[in-house]
């Protein structure tokens, strides 16, 4: 990969080079990988989220009915947080993210959360979509656990982040 200095094009290489994995057997793998963490055995409420296009699929993990599972909503500029079970329905938010109809719980921290990413570097930082939403989320959140699952070849040296970039505890790749 050549070197890559600015957010803007490492968010379009990554979208690329995600578009030419398999992110099925990709998605499979993580969870498979994800379900053996010492922290995933140990959360009851996990936070996931619904993929988008070429985005790692973990909607397989609502079929664990030992943990209870919630999606985000966005809120203004705030991401929160909604219970959510399997066939459940679901609408389109602005940022065409599926998100459940039901009304957020408030004050809610959850065990663990898993957090998108379009690439993530190895001082465990990731590269979201620009909005911020995960940052502050993770910001009012300092004591969930929180994991990005992502293949492999979408980790980079450096993100560079910015002050505002919150890392994550675990960078859990296949």
């Amino acid at each position: 990969m050549a070197q890559l200095f600015n957010k803007q094009q490492l968010r379009k290489w990554a979208k690329e080079e995600r578009s030419k994995l398999n992110m099925e057997a990709l998605s499979r793998e993580l969870v498979q990988k994800l379900i053996k963490t010492k922290e995933y055995k140990q959360a009851k409420k996990i936070m996931i989220f619904y993929p988008l296009k070429d985005e790692v699929n973990l909607l397989s993990l609502l079929d664990d009915k030992t943990k209870t599972f919630y999606l985000p909503k966005i809120d203004g500029d705030n991401l929160l947080c909604c219970k959510y079970d399997k066939g459940e329905p679901l609408c389109e938010s602005c940022f065409k993210t599926k998100e459940p109809l039901k009304e957020p719980e408030l004050n809610f921290i959850p065990d663990l959360i898993i957090v998108p990413a379009l690439a993530a570097d190895k001082n465990n930082y990731r590269l979201g979509y620009g909005g911020g939403f995960y940052d502050r989320f993770l910001g009012a959140n300092r004591g969930a656990k929180t994991i990005v699952c992502i293949p492999k070849k979408l980790i980079v040296e450096n993100i560079h982040p910015d002050d505002y970039d919150i890392p994550v505890d675990i960078i859990l790749a296949s």
